[in-house]
């Protein structure tokens, strides 16, 4: 099993510590090193200084925002990041929710399973350097009646496949991740409910398309902090507002993935009452009415021992992946996440 790092969303008030983590887990042999966008700063932008300053880890956007790019320039985002990278890039896609596509992209957020699929058709034909053409229900190219034609892209991306990967929750996208992409981003993944809640659905999407999950690349992200075992239940409370803001608050009371996530893994009491909480305002009683073990379940707290176990769990649920997102009041905190969970993984015999 891999590491990877996670820088989520720049502007979150760690920005001038971020490329210090990244050319820390750099040093240490992670894997990946992914960075995220909503309706703040763009990813592209986080990666391509990241990859300057950096050597051989590879840079990742968790995600490109479907409705924030047409295909054909995703896919110019992604030949330009790769070839300026030396080949270090991977291509996370996903459609976001219906609040930020609708409200801030003015992108009408209906049928994602197949926009996405559409998306990733045109995307990847670009990326070969085809000539671009293609009719379907979202996009048609060139646009008929009208002077465009064929293009085909001029730059020429590192290496002829870019990893293509998709943030996925609800079973239909996971099904249908495992059949058109080269791996999942994952959130909230508890290693106890991931065959029933995720990797179940990816199996099938690989059958269906005659493949399995050899070199499929299950990618979860799980928020990592560092300290001693009697204390986790203090270090569970860091991500009380965290959860909270997903799980209650991330997209409208009938369109929350996380939501229906919780639910899922037998919280559903508990996430209808966190999501009550959460949209008549009270943010605070929303964070203290979740469940300490639904946090310790999708996060990892303790020591390098106990995180060592907790991996142990993920690998033998399918994870390759394990992308950590390193928690701390300060730079050095963070650091030393980071070089806990190398220690971890040697630990438990991943590495």
């Amino acid at each position: 099993m891999r590491l990877g790092i996670n820088l989520g969303y720049w502007g979150a008030g760690m920005d001038s510590d971020n490329l210090a983590v990244a050319q820390e887990a750099d040093r240490l042999g992670y894997s990946v090193c992914w960075a995220a966008e909503a309706y703040g700063s763009d990813a592209p932008s986080v990666l391509s200084w990241v990859a300057a300053q950096t050597e051989r880890i590879d840079i990742g956007s968790a995600i490109f925002q479907i409705p924030a790019r047409t295909p054909a320039m995703t896919a110019m985002t992604a030949a330009t990041l790769d070839s300026l990278s030396g080949g270090r890039f991977r291509l996370g896609l996903g459609v976001s929710g219906p609040q930020v596509s609708e409200g801030w992209y003015g992108v009408k957020f209906d049928k994602p399973l197949a926009r996405t699929r559409e998306y990733v058709d045109i995307v990847r034909k670009a990326m070969s350097r085809e000539r671009l053409s293609y009719e379907g229900e979202h996009w048609t190219l060139p646009l008929p009646g009208g002077p465009g034609k064929p293009l085909k892209l001029t730059v020429h991306p590192q290496r002829e496949h870019i990893p293509l990967y998709i943030a996925a929750i609800g079973p239909k996208n996971l099904q249908q991740t495992g059949e058109i992409a080269d791996g999942a981003l994952l959130i909230f993944p508890s290693a106890d409910h991931l065959e029933e809640t995720a990797i179940s659905h990816i199996r099938a999407g690989r059958e269906k398309a005659g493949k399995t999950l050899d070199g499929f690349d299950i990618c979860p992200t799980l928020p990592l902090a560092v300290g001693a075992d009697k204390d986790v239940s203090a270090l569970a409370d860091m991500f009380r507002p965290y959860t909270a803001l997903y799980v209650g608050g991330m997209g409208s009371r009938k369109q929350n993935f996380y939501n229906q996530l919780a639910r899922r893994m037998g919280y559903e009491k508990e996430a209808a009452e966190i999501q009550d909480k959460y949209l008549s305002g009270d943010k605070d009683g929303a964070a203290a009415a979740i469940p300490e073990r639904l946090i310790d379940q999708t996060t990892m707290l303790g020591s390098v021992e106990r995180i060592a176990e907790r991996m142990q769990a993920y690998a033998a649920a399918g994870v390759t992946t394990l992308t950590l997102a390193p928690a701390g009041f300060t730079l050095e905190d963070r650091l030393a996440s980071l070089r806990a969970g190398t220690e971890a993984l040697e630990r438990a015999g991943l590495a």
